[in-house]
């Protein structure tokens, strides 16, 4: 890991080196976006026929193999996995299930005034289809941070496709309650979500992770299909005045394995420490092709003057995942996807079975969205009630704003109902006299 001082003789180099770092993006999908056009081009004019055929190409699904995973096939593959390995995934399960229950958005109502009721109601999506990649190592973790939300939150359809789905990832596909499951993958898998084939027909909203071909492809279905977030290679970000140099390496490599693109990053205002930090990860990495790819590419130590400057360079990165040392620190934290505290709370127990989703934004939009919840997988409807009564004295208003825009039939349809009401309270007053 490179280390550099945010102060001092080199501190004009650090920050155009954070400066970079701010300005990086979640994923670079212009190069693929001729190839990914061509491939979601096809599957909307061929359906299962050019599905199959980049199915067959680029994941090697057999002529004959069915697209569909059968449920026996998931109730099998739970069947053949350890028992120690079935308990941990259902402790994940219980885990996920519950905090997804625990963020559940509520149904409101309130008198906003005499005769108004405004309201708010949730309402879940009709389908979704939950991408669980099938590349470098099998994810049934995945597939249980994307189904279990959404089944809490109610959506009726869930379809997962994965390439060459590991028996581990079916396993979770049963215990999840996972009913339809195709074997496809990358950009061909997202098309087939989006747009529908004469196999699998068309979802409201696509969710879950993927290599570059699936973000690229994700992005480019948007405008017809939601989409939950562009996420890139995954992003470490430990800020520690004293942490345990040893815990803190631990979670820097091991964020670092995903891939040899992940950035890792360990800011502190104690420069003994970094040094310490930067001696463990090098040994813990030792035997980890991938992270030493990942560390030698994106691996940073920054070095500050203070706590303050410790926590305004955090802030800057906006990370993915962000490790911090007691709970007084969460009142500087602005910007993170998700956050771990202590050095007893390790970032793979959120990978795994903390509960909270370990679908985050990447490339610095921790600062505008946060990891995928149940309110991906709902969508909020707003409702209003005028009495005539709320009318008389809310009407005017709202017709002197259509009159100011030109909108002549916005305050005709105000106005309308106020006269409806005088003359209703006319013909009152002349059938009392």
């Amino acid at each position: 890991m490179q280390t550099h001082l945010t102060f001092g003789r080199n501190a004009r180099r650090t920050e155009e080196l954070l400066r970079q770092l701010e300005q990086r993006s979640s994923v670079a999908t212009a190069q693929l976006e001729p190839a990914v056009r061509r491939i979601l081009s096809s599957i909307r004019r061929e359906g299962d026929r050019a599905l199959r055929r980049y199915a067959h190409n680029l994941d090697g699904l057999g002529a004959q193999a069915p697209l569909r995973v059968s449920l026996e096939e998931m109730a099998e593959a739970w069947k053949a996995t350890p028992k120690e390995l079935r308990q941990s995934m259902q402790v994940a399960a219980k885990n996920i299930r519950r905090f997804a229950q625990w963020q559940m958005p509520k149904n409101w109502t309130r008198r906003a005034a005499n005769g108004l009721q405004l309201g708010q109601r949730s309402l879940p999506l009709d389908s979704v289809g939950c991408y669980v990649p099938g590349g470098r190592y099998p994810l049934p973790s995945t597939l249980l941070m994307t189904t279990l939300p959404a089944q809490v939150a109610g959506v009726k359809r869930i379809v997962v496709v994965s390439p060459r789905p590991a028996p581990e990832t079916l396993a979770a596909a049963h215990l999840a309650g996972v009913e339809e499951f195709y074997r496809i993958g990358g950009a061909q898998a997202v098309a087939a979500l989006a747009y529908g084939t004469e196999s699998i027909a068309r979802v409201d909203k696509i969710v879950g992770p993927g290599n570059l071909y699936v973000t690229t492809a994700k992005k480019l279905v948007a405008f017809d299909c939601g989409i939950d977030m562009l996420a890139g290679p995954t992003e470490i970000v430990s800020a520690s005045a004293n942490g345990d140099a040893q815990y803190i390496a631990s979670d820097l490599v091991a964020q670092a394995e995903h891939d040899p693109n992940a950035l890792a990053i360990f800011v502190t205002c104690n420069a003994a420490l970094a040094q310490s930090v930067a001696r463990q990860v090098q040994a813990q990495a030792q035997d980890n092709s991938i992270a030493q790819q990942a560390l030698k590419k994106n691996g940073y130590v920054f070095v500050t003057d203070s706590a303050q400057a410790m926590a305004a360079t955090s802030n800057r990165l906006a990370p993915e995942h962000l490790t911090i040392d007691t709970e007084r620190d969460l009142d500087w934290v602005r910007h993170a996807g998700s956050i771990f505290i202590g050095d007893t709370t390790p970032q793979s127990m959120g990978d795994y079975n903390s509960g909270p989703n370990h679908v985050l934004p990447t490339g610095r939009s921790a600062r505008v969205r946060a990891g995928l919840s149940v309110y991906d997988y709902r969508r909020l409807v707003t409702t209003q009630s005028y009495t005539p009564v709320a009318m008389s004295v809310f009407g005017p208003h709202a017709a002197r704003l259509a009159d100011a825009e030109g909108l002549r039939a916005h305050a005709a349809s105000v106005r309308l109902r106020l006269q409806t009401k005088r003359e209703v309270k006319t013909n009152k007053e002349s059938a009392a006299r």
